[in-house]
């Protein structure tokens, strides 16, 4: 029995990932799928953030909460991506236990981030469309910078305290049925009583959703409201149409988030725990700066004067 939790005994042990060995056939395919969505997701989230930063036009507290969006998305899928394609390819597929720690911790803190940051992205609409004469004092930088180191803060210390629930724990496993460091993986390779830990995941996941998800759905119950005592069509598509991209990013991030989560922890469950990881941690930060570009003429106008001056005539 390895017990990890013994002074420095923690500092010489290491995982297995198993990742996905059970499907050797597809392991290049599925390297140069994961590649090629990581590449996206790094060009379009850091596109996002500089497109945000270029535009006179963007400089809005939509845009100022859509970067943070971005930098979330892009560092996200970077704990967890890198370290996929290297499982995939080598045979060594280890990972330290603190480098299993440091993964869970950051992937922890980006996921409850960007909960809360959706959460401000909705009251942000709610005063744009509800409040429209207030938007400028209502969402100050002063209150949108604020409102970002909450959401940073928060999510360090939702991290910290699931973290610390985990290096309570003794390991007597080696090999972790998953590709990345995620709470049900490591819990399956204790050998201690894990009451404790699925206590404190069921607490801090339930609070943080309940609290997210009140917020969301309360700004949209007003904008809803708002936009049906609107008298004309064209009012009704404008306001939508503000609010669509927002939506689609929430319904997918919380969606696949409450079905990872309430997938019974069984052997025969494992793999579909895996590809949902996949999709949560992967293919969601691929998605995002994908939604908002493609919805919204000034990013794409943005996009297109950014090629010009730059690709298509640089010495202009």
């Amino acid at each position: 029995m390895l017990k990890l939790n013994e002074g420095n005994e923690s500092a010489g042990a290491s995982f297995v990932f198993l990742g996905f060995s059970e499907f050797p056939t597809f392991k290049m395919p599925l390297f140069l799928l994961f590649l090629a969505i990581y590449a996206v997701t790094v060009v379009g989230n850091l596109g996002m953030i500089v497109v945000t930063n270029t535009n006179s036009k963007l400089q809005t507290p939509m845009y100022f909460l859509l970067a943070h969006l971005s930098f979330l998305d892009f560092w996200y899928s970077s704990v967890f991506t890198p370290k996929l394609l290297e499982i995939l390819v080598v045979k060594d597929k280890t990972i330290s236990f603190k480098g299993c720690i440091i993964q869970f911790f950051f992937a922890g803190t980006f996921a409850i981030t960007e909960a809360y940051l959706l959460a401000a992205m909705a009251y942000d609409r709610f005063v744009a469309v509800c409040n429209p004469l207030l938007y400028t004092a209502a969402m100050s930088c002063k209150f949108c910078a604020l409102l970002v180191a909450g959401t940073y803060t928060w999510g360090v210390l939702c991290s910290t305290t699931l973290t610390y629930s985990l290096l309570r724990l003794s390991y007597c496993g080696s090999t972790i049925n998953h590709f990345c460091c995620e709470f049900s993986a490591l819990l399956s390779v204790s050998c201690s009583d894990t009451h404790f830990s699925q206590m404190m995941v069921l607490v801090v996941s339930t609070l943080n959703e309940a609290c997210s998800l009140l917020v969301i759905l309360t700004s949209y119950v007003f904008i809803v409201v708002t936009i049906i005592k609107i008298p004309s069509t064209g009012g009704h598509r404008k306001a939508f149409s503000t609010c669509a991209s927002h939506l689609t990013a929430i319904t997918i991030f919380h969606g696949t988030l409450f079905v990872l989560y309430c997938v019974p922890k069984s052997k025969s469950s494992w793999l579909f725990i895996k590809v949902a990881t996949v999709f949560y941690s992967i293919v969601i930060p691929m998605l995002n700066p994908l939604i908002y570009s493609l919805r919204n003429k000034d990013v794409k106008e943005t996009v297109r004067q950014l090629i010009h001056t730059k690709l298509l005539s640089p010495s202009v």
